[in-house]
């Protein structure tokens, strides 16, 4: 959870951004707090107090103290978010939350495939927010892992222009520009552009090559009717990223001895392209003082084109079998929704009302000139002389995929007296896949409808505490099996999961705190090994019980530390006999314990400036269901500064940033860790 120092940043971006009228530069806290409102799907806009489920929102400024590029940096803080992806590789399905993979990714409340083939960017983020478990009421079909929200800058009131030159080790060069404002006399007309790149070598060897720009519109047509866009546009290329690991192959129950030797995991030509573009567009009418509605359209679409490298571990001295994965995708999403909000009394209790319709399309095309072989071996502790030079069909026309929702919802919030909420919401969704197997002769149309209940209790004896319990149901759409399993193309049925949650959120003075106790369970997928062949299946049901706590203290004007744990007890049932073994196993790459600390301090005797730092233990963790072979806990230390001063009369920021202080060396579940690596930036304010 993060908060506000007691020293409150300016209330809006604009003021925050524009030039300070006095000479001196206060470092203050800029966190989100259980105050601030946060977007919720069909539960409509609420603050995080009166929202009775766990979710944790990040704020751009921190993102940039922390010089944060991917989902681990970001929710660093956060003990149930985690992504075992390390900084300049591809996001390979590797974001968690309490121990179950994400799938489910929105930028302004428009979905887009991001589980797999790399992060949206962040330079023209201004929140991303984490929804931690079923998203069926609030969002729709999607895993029961929960959802990662994000939401682009708006334009800003005061004109602001910022211009940010930064380094990464090796030699990573990086740049961003931030502009702001009203055209126009009237001021009606507001827009906001973000532009940024870099270029260099990362500190594990690989290319890091990127370009991205967002543009944001927000028009007054009249003093009740906005209408706003955004557009967010990247393009990148990583090279020569590490091998991805898979060690479903290994043989033995101790692991090799890590090495940040990278030049061992690199192969000379391997890329991982991909382009990808997100634009919403809506309006928002406020029909009286107590109604109001929006309307919003979204197009998110992202291209891969891959000739990224993979190898299955064998044996304790770091021998491997290297597989090459060429292909192209093209996925894309349109999605439109309605949603009439309102408040309307009957008698003593008063409603908060949020109705809604939504329709989704999602298509997606896997290139029929993929490629999945064995091309190579290797060991970790020598060269691989093999170079990535197959040849790559990037047409995007072979195994067709349609998917469509279309969902109506409504929730009443009703507030029973000055210390009492109750919330009742209901989705109805109908799911079509129009064609399954691809094959347009053939009737493989899959349908269903599901109906995704919410019910939930929130108890307030003060406005700044909320005890509450939730129940929530959602249903998980069906997914195509990835190139890399021998039963690639099959389509995995649709699922419902099931959470219960109890929790505590306070806010008051120094002291923040959010706890919460939750049990999820849902349809398991089995990735296992037959004969050689690596077949991905669903059988049998995981339960993930557990306990989450964060909190955070500000000792004084200068000092604030905070502390989170979560503690999982997660374990496989319900499968049929062919699977008798794994009863009881702790499902794949699930930790029993994670644990995070933090702290800022404002330097008393150096004015403007302020350090920060954070460390996270992650447990042990299984590679697969089957439990023979587990990742070794570790704990990784980051620290950072950040100082304010003018120069010249302009304000400038300075802002380092070094991640795994100490070099651990580990094993992630993916490949190899993040070593030992920082940024430096200046920052002008214009």
């Amino acid at each position: 959870m993060a908060r506000s120092a007691p020293d409150a940043a300016p209330s809006t971006e604009a003021e925050a951004e524009k030039p300070a009228a006095v000479s001196a530069v206060t470092v203050t806290g800029t966190k989100a707090t259980l105050e601030e409102p946060a977007e919720n799907g069909a539960l409509g806009r609420k603050t995080l107090l009166d929202t009775p489920y766990s979710i944790t929102v990040v704020n751009s400024d921190d993102i940039e103290k922390r010089q944060a590029t991917s989902i681990a940096q970001i929710f660093a803080q956060d003990p149930a978010v985690f992504s075992f992806a390390p900084a300049a590789t591809t996001n390979w399905w590797g974001t968690q939350i309490r121990g179950l993979g994400v799938r489910n990714y929105y930028i302004d409340d428009v979905p887009l495939l991001l589980y797999w083939g790399g992060d949206f960017p962040l330079e023209s983020i201004q929140s991303v927010q984490a929804l931690k478990g079923l998203s069926g009421f609030m969002y729709g079909f999607g895993a029961p892992g929960g959802v990662i929200a994000y939401r682009t800058k708006r334009p800003t009131a005061e004109p602001l222009l910022t211009t940010e030159l930064g380094y990464r080790n090796d030699s990573v060069l990086f740049a961003h520009l931030d502009a702001s404002g009203p055209l126009g006399q009237e001021g009606g007309l507001g827009y906001r552009v973000n532009l940024a790149g870099e270029n260099g070598r990362a500190y594990n060897g690989a290319d890091v090559n990127r370009l991205t720009g967002s543009l944001a519109l927000d028009y007054q047509i009249t003093p009740d009717l906005k209408w706003y866009a955004t557009l967010t546009a990247e393009r990148s290329n990583l090279r020569e990223e590490p091998l991805q690991l898979y060690w479903s192959a290994y043989s033995g129950g101790v692991l090799p001895r890590p090495t940040y030797d990278y030049k061992n995991f690199r192969i000379a030509d391997s890329f991982y392209k991909s382009d990808t573009q997100a634009f919403a567009t809506g309006l928002e009418w406020k029909i009286s003082d107590a109604w109001s509605a929006d309307f919003t359209y979204g197009f998110t679409r992202k291209k891969h084109r891959s000739n990224k490298m993979f190898a299955y571990m064998l044996n304790q001295a770091g021998d491997y079998e290297g597989y090459v994965y060429t292909f192209a995708e093209l996925d894309e999403n349109n999605f439109a929704q309605a949603m009439l909000k309102g408040d309307v009394e009957t008698g003593p209790i008063r409603h908060e009302i949020v109705a809604g319709a939504s329709y989704m399309t999602y298509t997606s095309d896997f290139g029929a000139g993929s490629n999945w072989s064995n091309a190579f071996n290797g060991n970790i502790h020598e060269r691989q002389p093999f170079r990535a030079n197959t040849d790559i069909d990037f047409g995007t026309q072979g195994w067709p995929f349609d998917e469509r929702q279309t969902a109506v919802f409504v929730s009443d919030t009703l507030h029973l007296g000055p210390h009492w909420q109750a919330v009742l919401g209901v989705r109805r969704t109908q799911y079509v896949q129009p064609d399954v197997d691809g094959d347009p002769g053939a009737d493989s149309r899959y349908e269903t409808t599901a109906t995704s209940p919410t019910v939930a209790l929130i108890y307030k004896p003060a406005d700044y505490v909320s005890i509450y319990g939730s129940y929530v149901e959602s249903m998980e759409g069906g997914s195509r099996v990835g190139g890399e399993y021998a039963n690639a193309g099959e389509v995995l049925q649709a699922t419902v999961s099931k959470q219960q949650e109890a929790g505590v959120k306070y806010e008051h003075g120094p002291l923040g705190l959010t706890a919460a106790a939750f049990r999820v369970e849902r349809a398991n997928q089995i990735d296992s090994l037959v004969g050689g062949l690596r077949y991905l299946t669903q059988d049998g049901l995981t339960l993930y019980k557990g306990v989450e706590v964060s909190g955070d203290y500000q000792f004084n004007e200068d000092l604030r530390l905070g502390l989170g744990a979560i503690h999982l007890d997660p374990t496989i049932t319900d499968v049929s006999p062919d699977n008798e073994s794994l009863r009881g196993n702790i499902p794949a790459e699930a930790a029993r314990w994670q644990v995070t600390a933090n702290a800022e301090y404002a330097v008393p005797a150096v004015e403007g400036l302020s350090l920060h730092g954070d460390a996270r233990y992650y447990g042990k963790a299984p590679t697969d269901d089957a439990n023979g072979l587990f990742i070794p806990s570790r704990t990784l230390v980051n620290l950072g500064f950040r100082y304010e001063t003018r120069i010249g009369g302009q304000r400038v920021a300075f802002t380092g940033n070094v991640n795994n202080v100490f070099n651990k060396t580990y094993w992630g579940l993916s490949g190899i860790g993040e070593g030992v690596n920082g940024a430096l930036a200046a920052k002008v304010y214009w």
